[in-house]
């Protein structure tokens, strides 16, 4: 990637970053009082305990949203829309849709996969209880709601009408791709995981807020139906692409997997990755009942997470996941070249691409 359009990417991002954290607090304030605009878009019929409020919804939500964040799914809707011919500023508050949905799931899954850490810090059910988190990963889904609320009257009701459904759409395949994950890294299923059912559960449960994003943006911008699917397809590919390197740097990258616990994390989840998956498919009998071994125990232990790693690197699947993530990333960047025309938005979307997939953090 060139460093000049890798720091450019860069620099959209950090500043993105701070204008969509802005955003949310317009819709999920920090502390909650009569004047919330939940309140004035819901009118309460006696009296809500804002304390309980504060204390059970803005401080949890809050104390993950300021960890940070790559923040690049509202980054993705803003140069889509841009792209597209429509107004960023007009329609800035619905970038932060996908990224208040995204922090829901990063509270249920940490529950689910029974995590330790996010982000270098403690999961959010473990500094406010299970119920609370619970409770907060429910709101977090439903409040990006009130953008659309808020600005019913500025969108013609059919293109109202398209983002509602689009939410719902994507909202129906996160809990698909979830339950295909559960179920895998649980041994709930009888079937070796093929390659194609891993890729699909990555469209459901990484790529379909990029979707979510990309084709609100498109819906926002006027484009027409053919359009906004393809640019649907676009993003979908950006979000598979990602959660693989994900899972590759959980495994070579010492940084990144620092703030998850150290390498290996997805092995102690017992996760069927494309890099297990393709080890399984090309490995010799012994290695395979290892690693099968191995992953099923949920193991802590260090040498044995290391144990898991080597044969994943003995079967060359690795490398055989980064060149799944170039050729998707490939695909994708072809597929933007084809059909949006030239723009600085346009250069920065191939940029964001080509950042999700070399990042190394």
């Amino acid at each position: 990637m060139d460093p000049r359009d890798l720091a450019d990417i860069k620099e959209f991002l950090e500043k993105t970053a701070g204008q969509i954290d802005g955003k949310i607090e317009e819709y999920i304030p920090r502390s909650y009082s009569e004047d919330s605009l939940a309140f004035k878009l819901n009118p309460p019929t006696y009296v809500p305990d804002l304390e309980a409020m504060n204390e059970a919804i803005a401080k949890p939500i809050w104390e993950l949203l300021d960890r940070g964040g790559k923040r690049w799914r509202p980054a993705l809707f803003l140069l889509v829309l841009e792209a597209l011919g429509g107004d960023p500023e007009k329609w800035s508050d619905f970038a932060a849709i996908p990224e208040v949905v995204h922090d829901g799931t990063l509270i249920v899954d940490d529950i689910e996969d029974a995590s330790e850490l996010r982000r270098g810090k403690p999961c959010t059910h473990k500094i406010f209880g299970i119920d609370v988190a619970l409770n907060v990963s429910d709101a977090l889904f439903f409040l990006p709601m009130l953008v659309l609320i808020k600005n019913r009257n500025l969108i013609p009701l059919e293109r109202a009408n398209k983002i509602y459904e689009i939410f719902v759409q994507e909202m129906t395949s996160l809990s698909f791709g979830q339950a295909m994950d559960i179920a895998w890294h649980r041994g709930l299923v009888s079937h070796d995981v093929t390659e194609e059912q891993y890729l699909q559960m990555c469209l459901y449960k990484t790529g379909t807020l990029a979707r979510m994003a990309a084709k609100i943006a498109a819906v926002l911008a006027g484009a027409e139906d053919e359009v906004v699917e393809e640019m649907g397809k676009f993003a979908e590919s950006i979000g598979v692409s990602f959660q693989i390197q994900d899972d590759v740097l959980d495994i070579v990258g010492a940084e990144f997997a620092k703030g998850k616990g150290g390498l290996g994390g997805d092995i102690t989840e017992g996760k069927r990755s494309l890099m297990v998956i393709h080890a399984l498919r090309r490995a010799d009998p012994f290695d395979k009942r290892r690693l099968i071994s191995i992953l099923d125990a949920h193991t802590t232990d260090g040498d044995l997470r290391q144990e898991a790693i080597s044969i994943l690197n003995k079967y060359g699947s690795v490398e055989y996941a980064k060149s799944v993530a170039e050729r998707l990333k490939r695909e994708t960047i072809d597929k933007v070249d084809k059909m949006i025309p030239p723009s600085k938005a346009k250069d920065r979307l191939i940029a964001l691409a080509n950042y999700l997939i070399e990042r190394n953090i």
